[in-house]
């Protein structure tokens, strides 16, 4: 992690795309991870689950955002990997681009998954923005977005197994005409 063919990888494409695009505009797609930008687009989410009565997704989903940091810290501390821009260690797996993946994603799995394709874009955004900002190697997002894979994966598991023990989802059978 810390050394090898994966370290010389990430600082070849930092060096290729470190500065590249303008400042501002980058900033902003990486601020798109910080709590204060991330969260209220999930609580948003999840207020409007709860208000359709769909309780177990909007606990799952508020679960997955919940382990993120619980995840996130304890393998920064283990890989102790140093960032782009400084010799101080932490930054493997991005934070930023976790909290963007689960809030984002989570988010259109409670409104509605025609939402996706904005919670994929804005998720990515903010990937290529820590990027580009020298805030994280791309390890550090590409390992973010796995972790995260499962645990949205888990929310969507216990989703699915709820609404087929409550009848939800089951497509209702005729017995007779009409």
């Amino acid at each position: 992690m810390g050394h090898g063919p994966l370290r010389a990888l990430d600082e070849r494409i930092d060096r290729a795309l470190v500065g590249e695009g303008p400042a501002g505009l980058t900033e902003v797609l990486a601020d798109l991870g910080n709590l204060q930008v991330a969260l209220p687009v999930l609580a948003a989410a999840v207020g409007l689950a709860l208000y359709r009565r769909r309780r177990v997704p909007a606990a799952a989903v508020a679960v997955a955002m919940a382990l993120v940091p619980a995840l996130v810290a304890p393998l920064k501390e283990l890989t102790d990997r140093p960032g782009p821009l400084t010799p101080e260690t932490g930054y493997f797996p991005s934070g930023h681009a976790a909290t963007a993946m689960v809030a984002y994603a989570g988010a259109a799995l409670l409104v509605g998954r025609r939402a996706m394709p904005a919670a994929v874009l804005l998720t990515v955004a903010t990937g290529v923005g820590l990027v580009l900002r020298g805030y994280h190697w791309p390890l550090d997002v590409l390992g973010s977005w796995s972790l995260c894979g499962v645990l949205l994966a888990g929310a969507v598991l216990v989703s699915s197994r709820d609404g087929r023990r409550s009848g939800a989802g089951t497509p209702s059978r005729r017995t007779g005409p009409g």
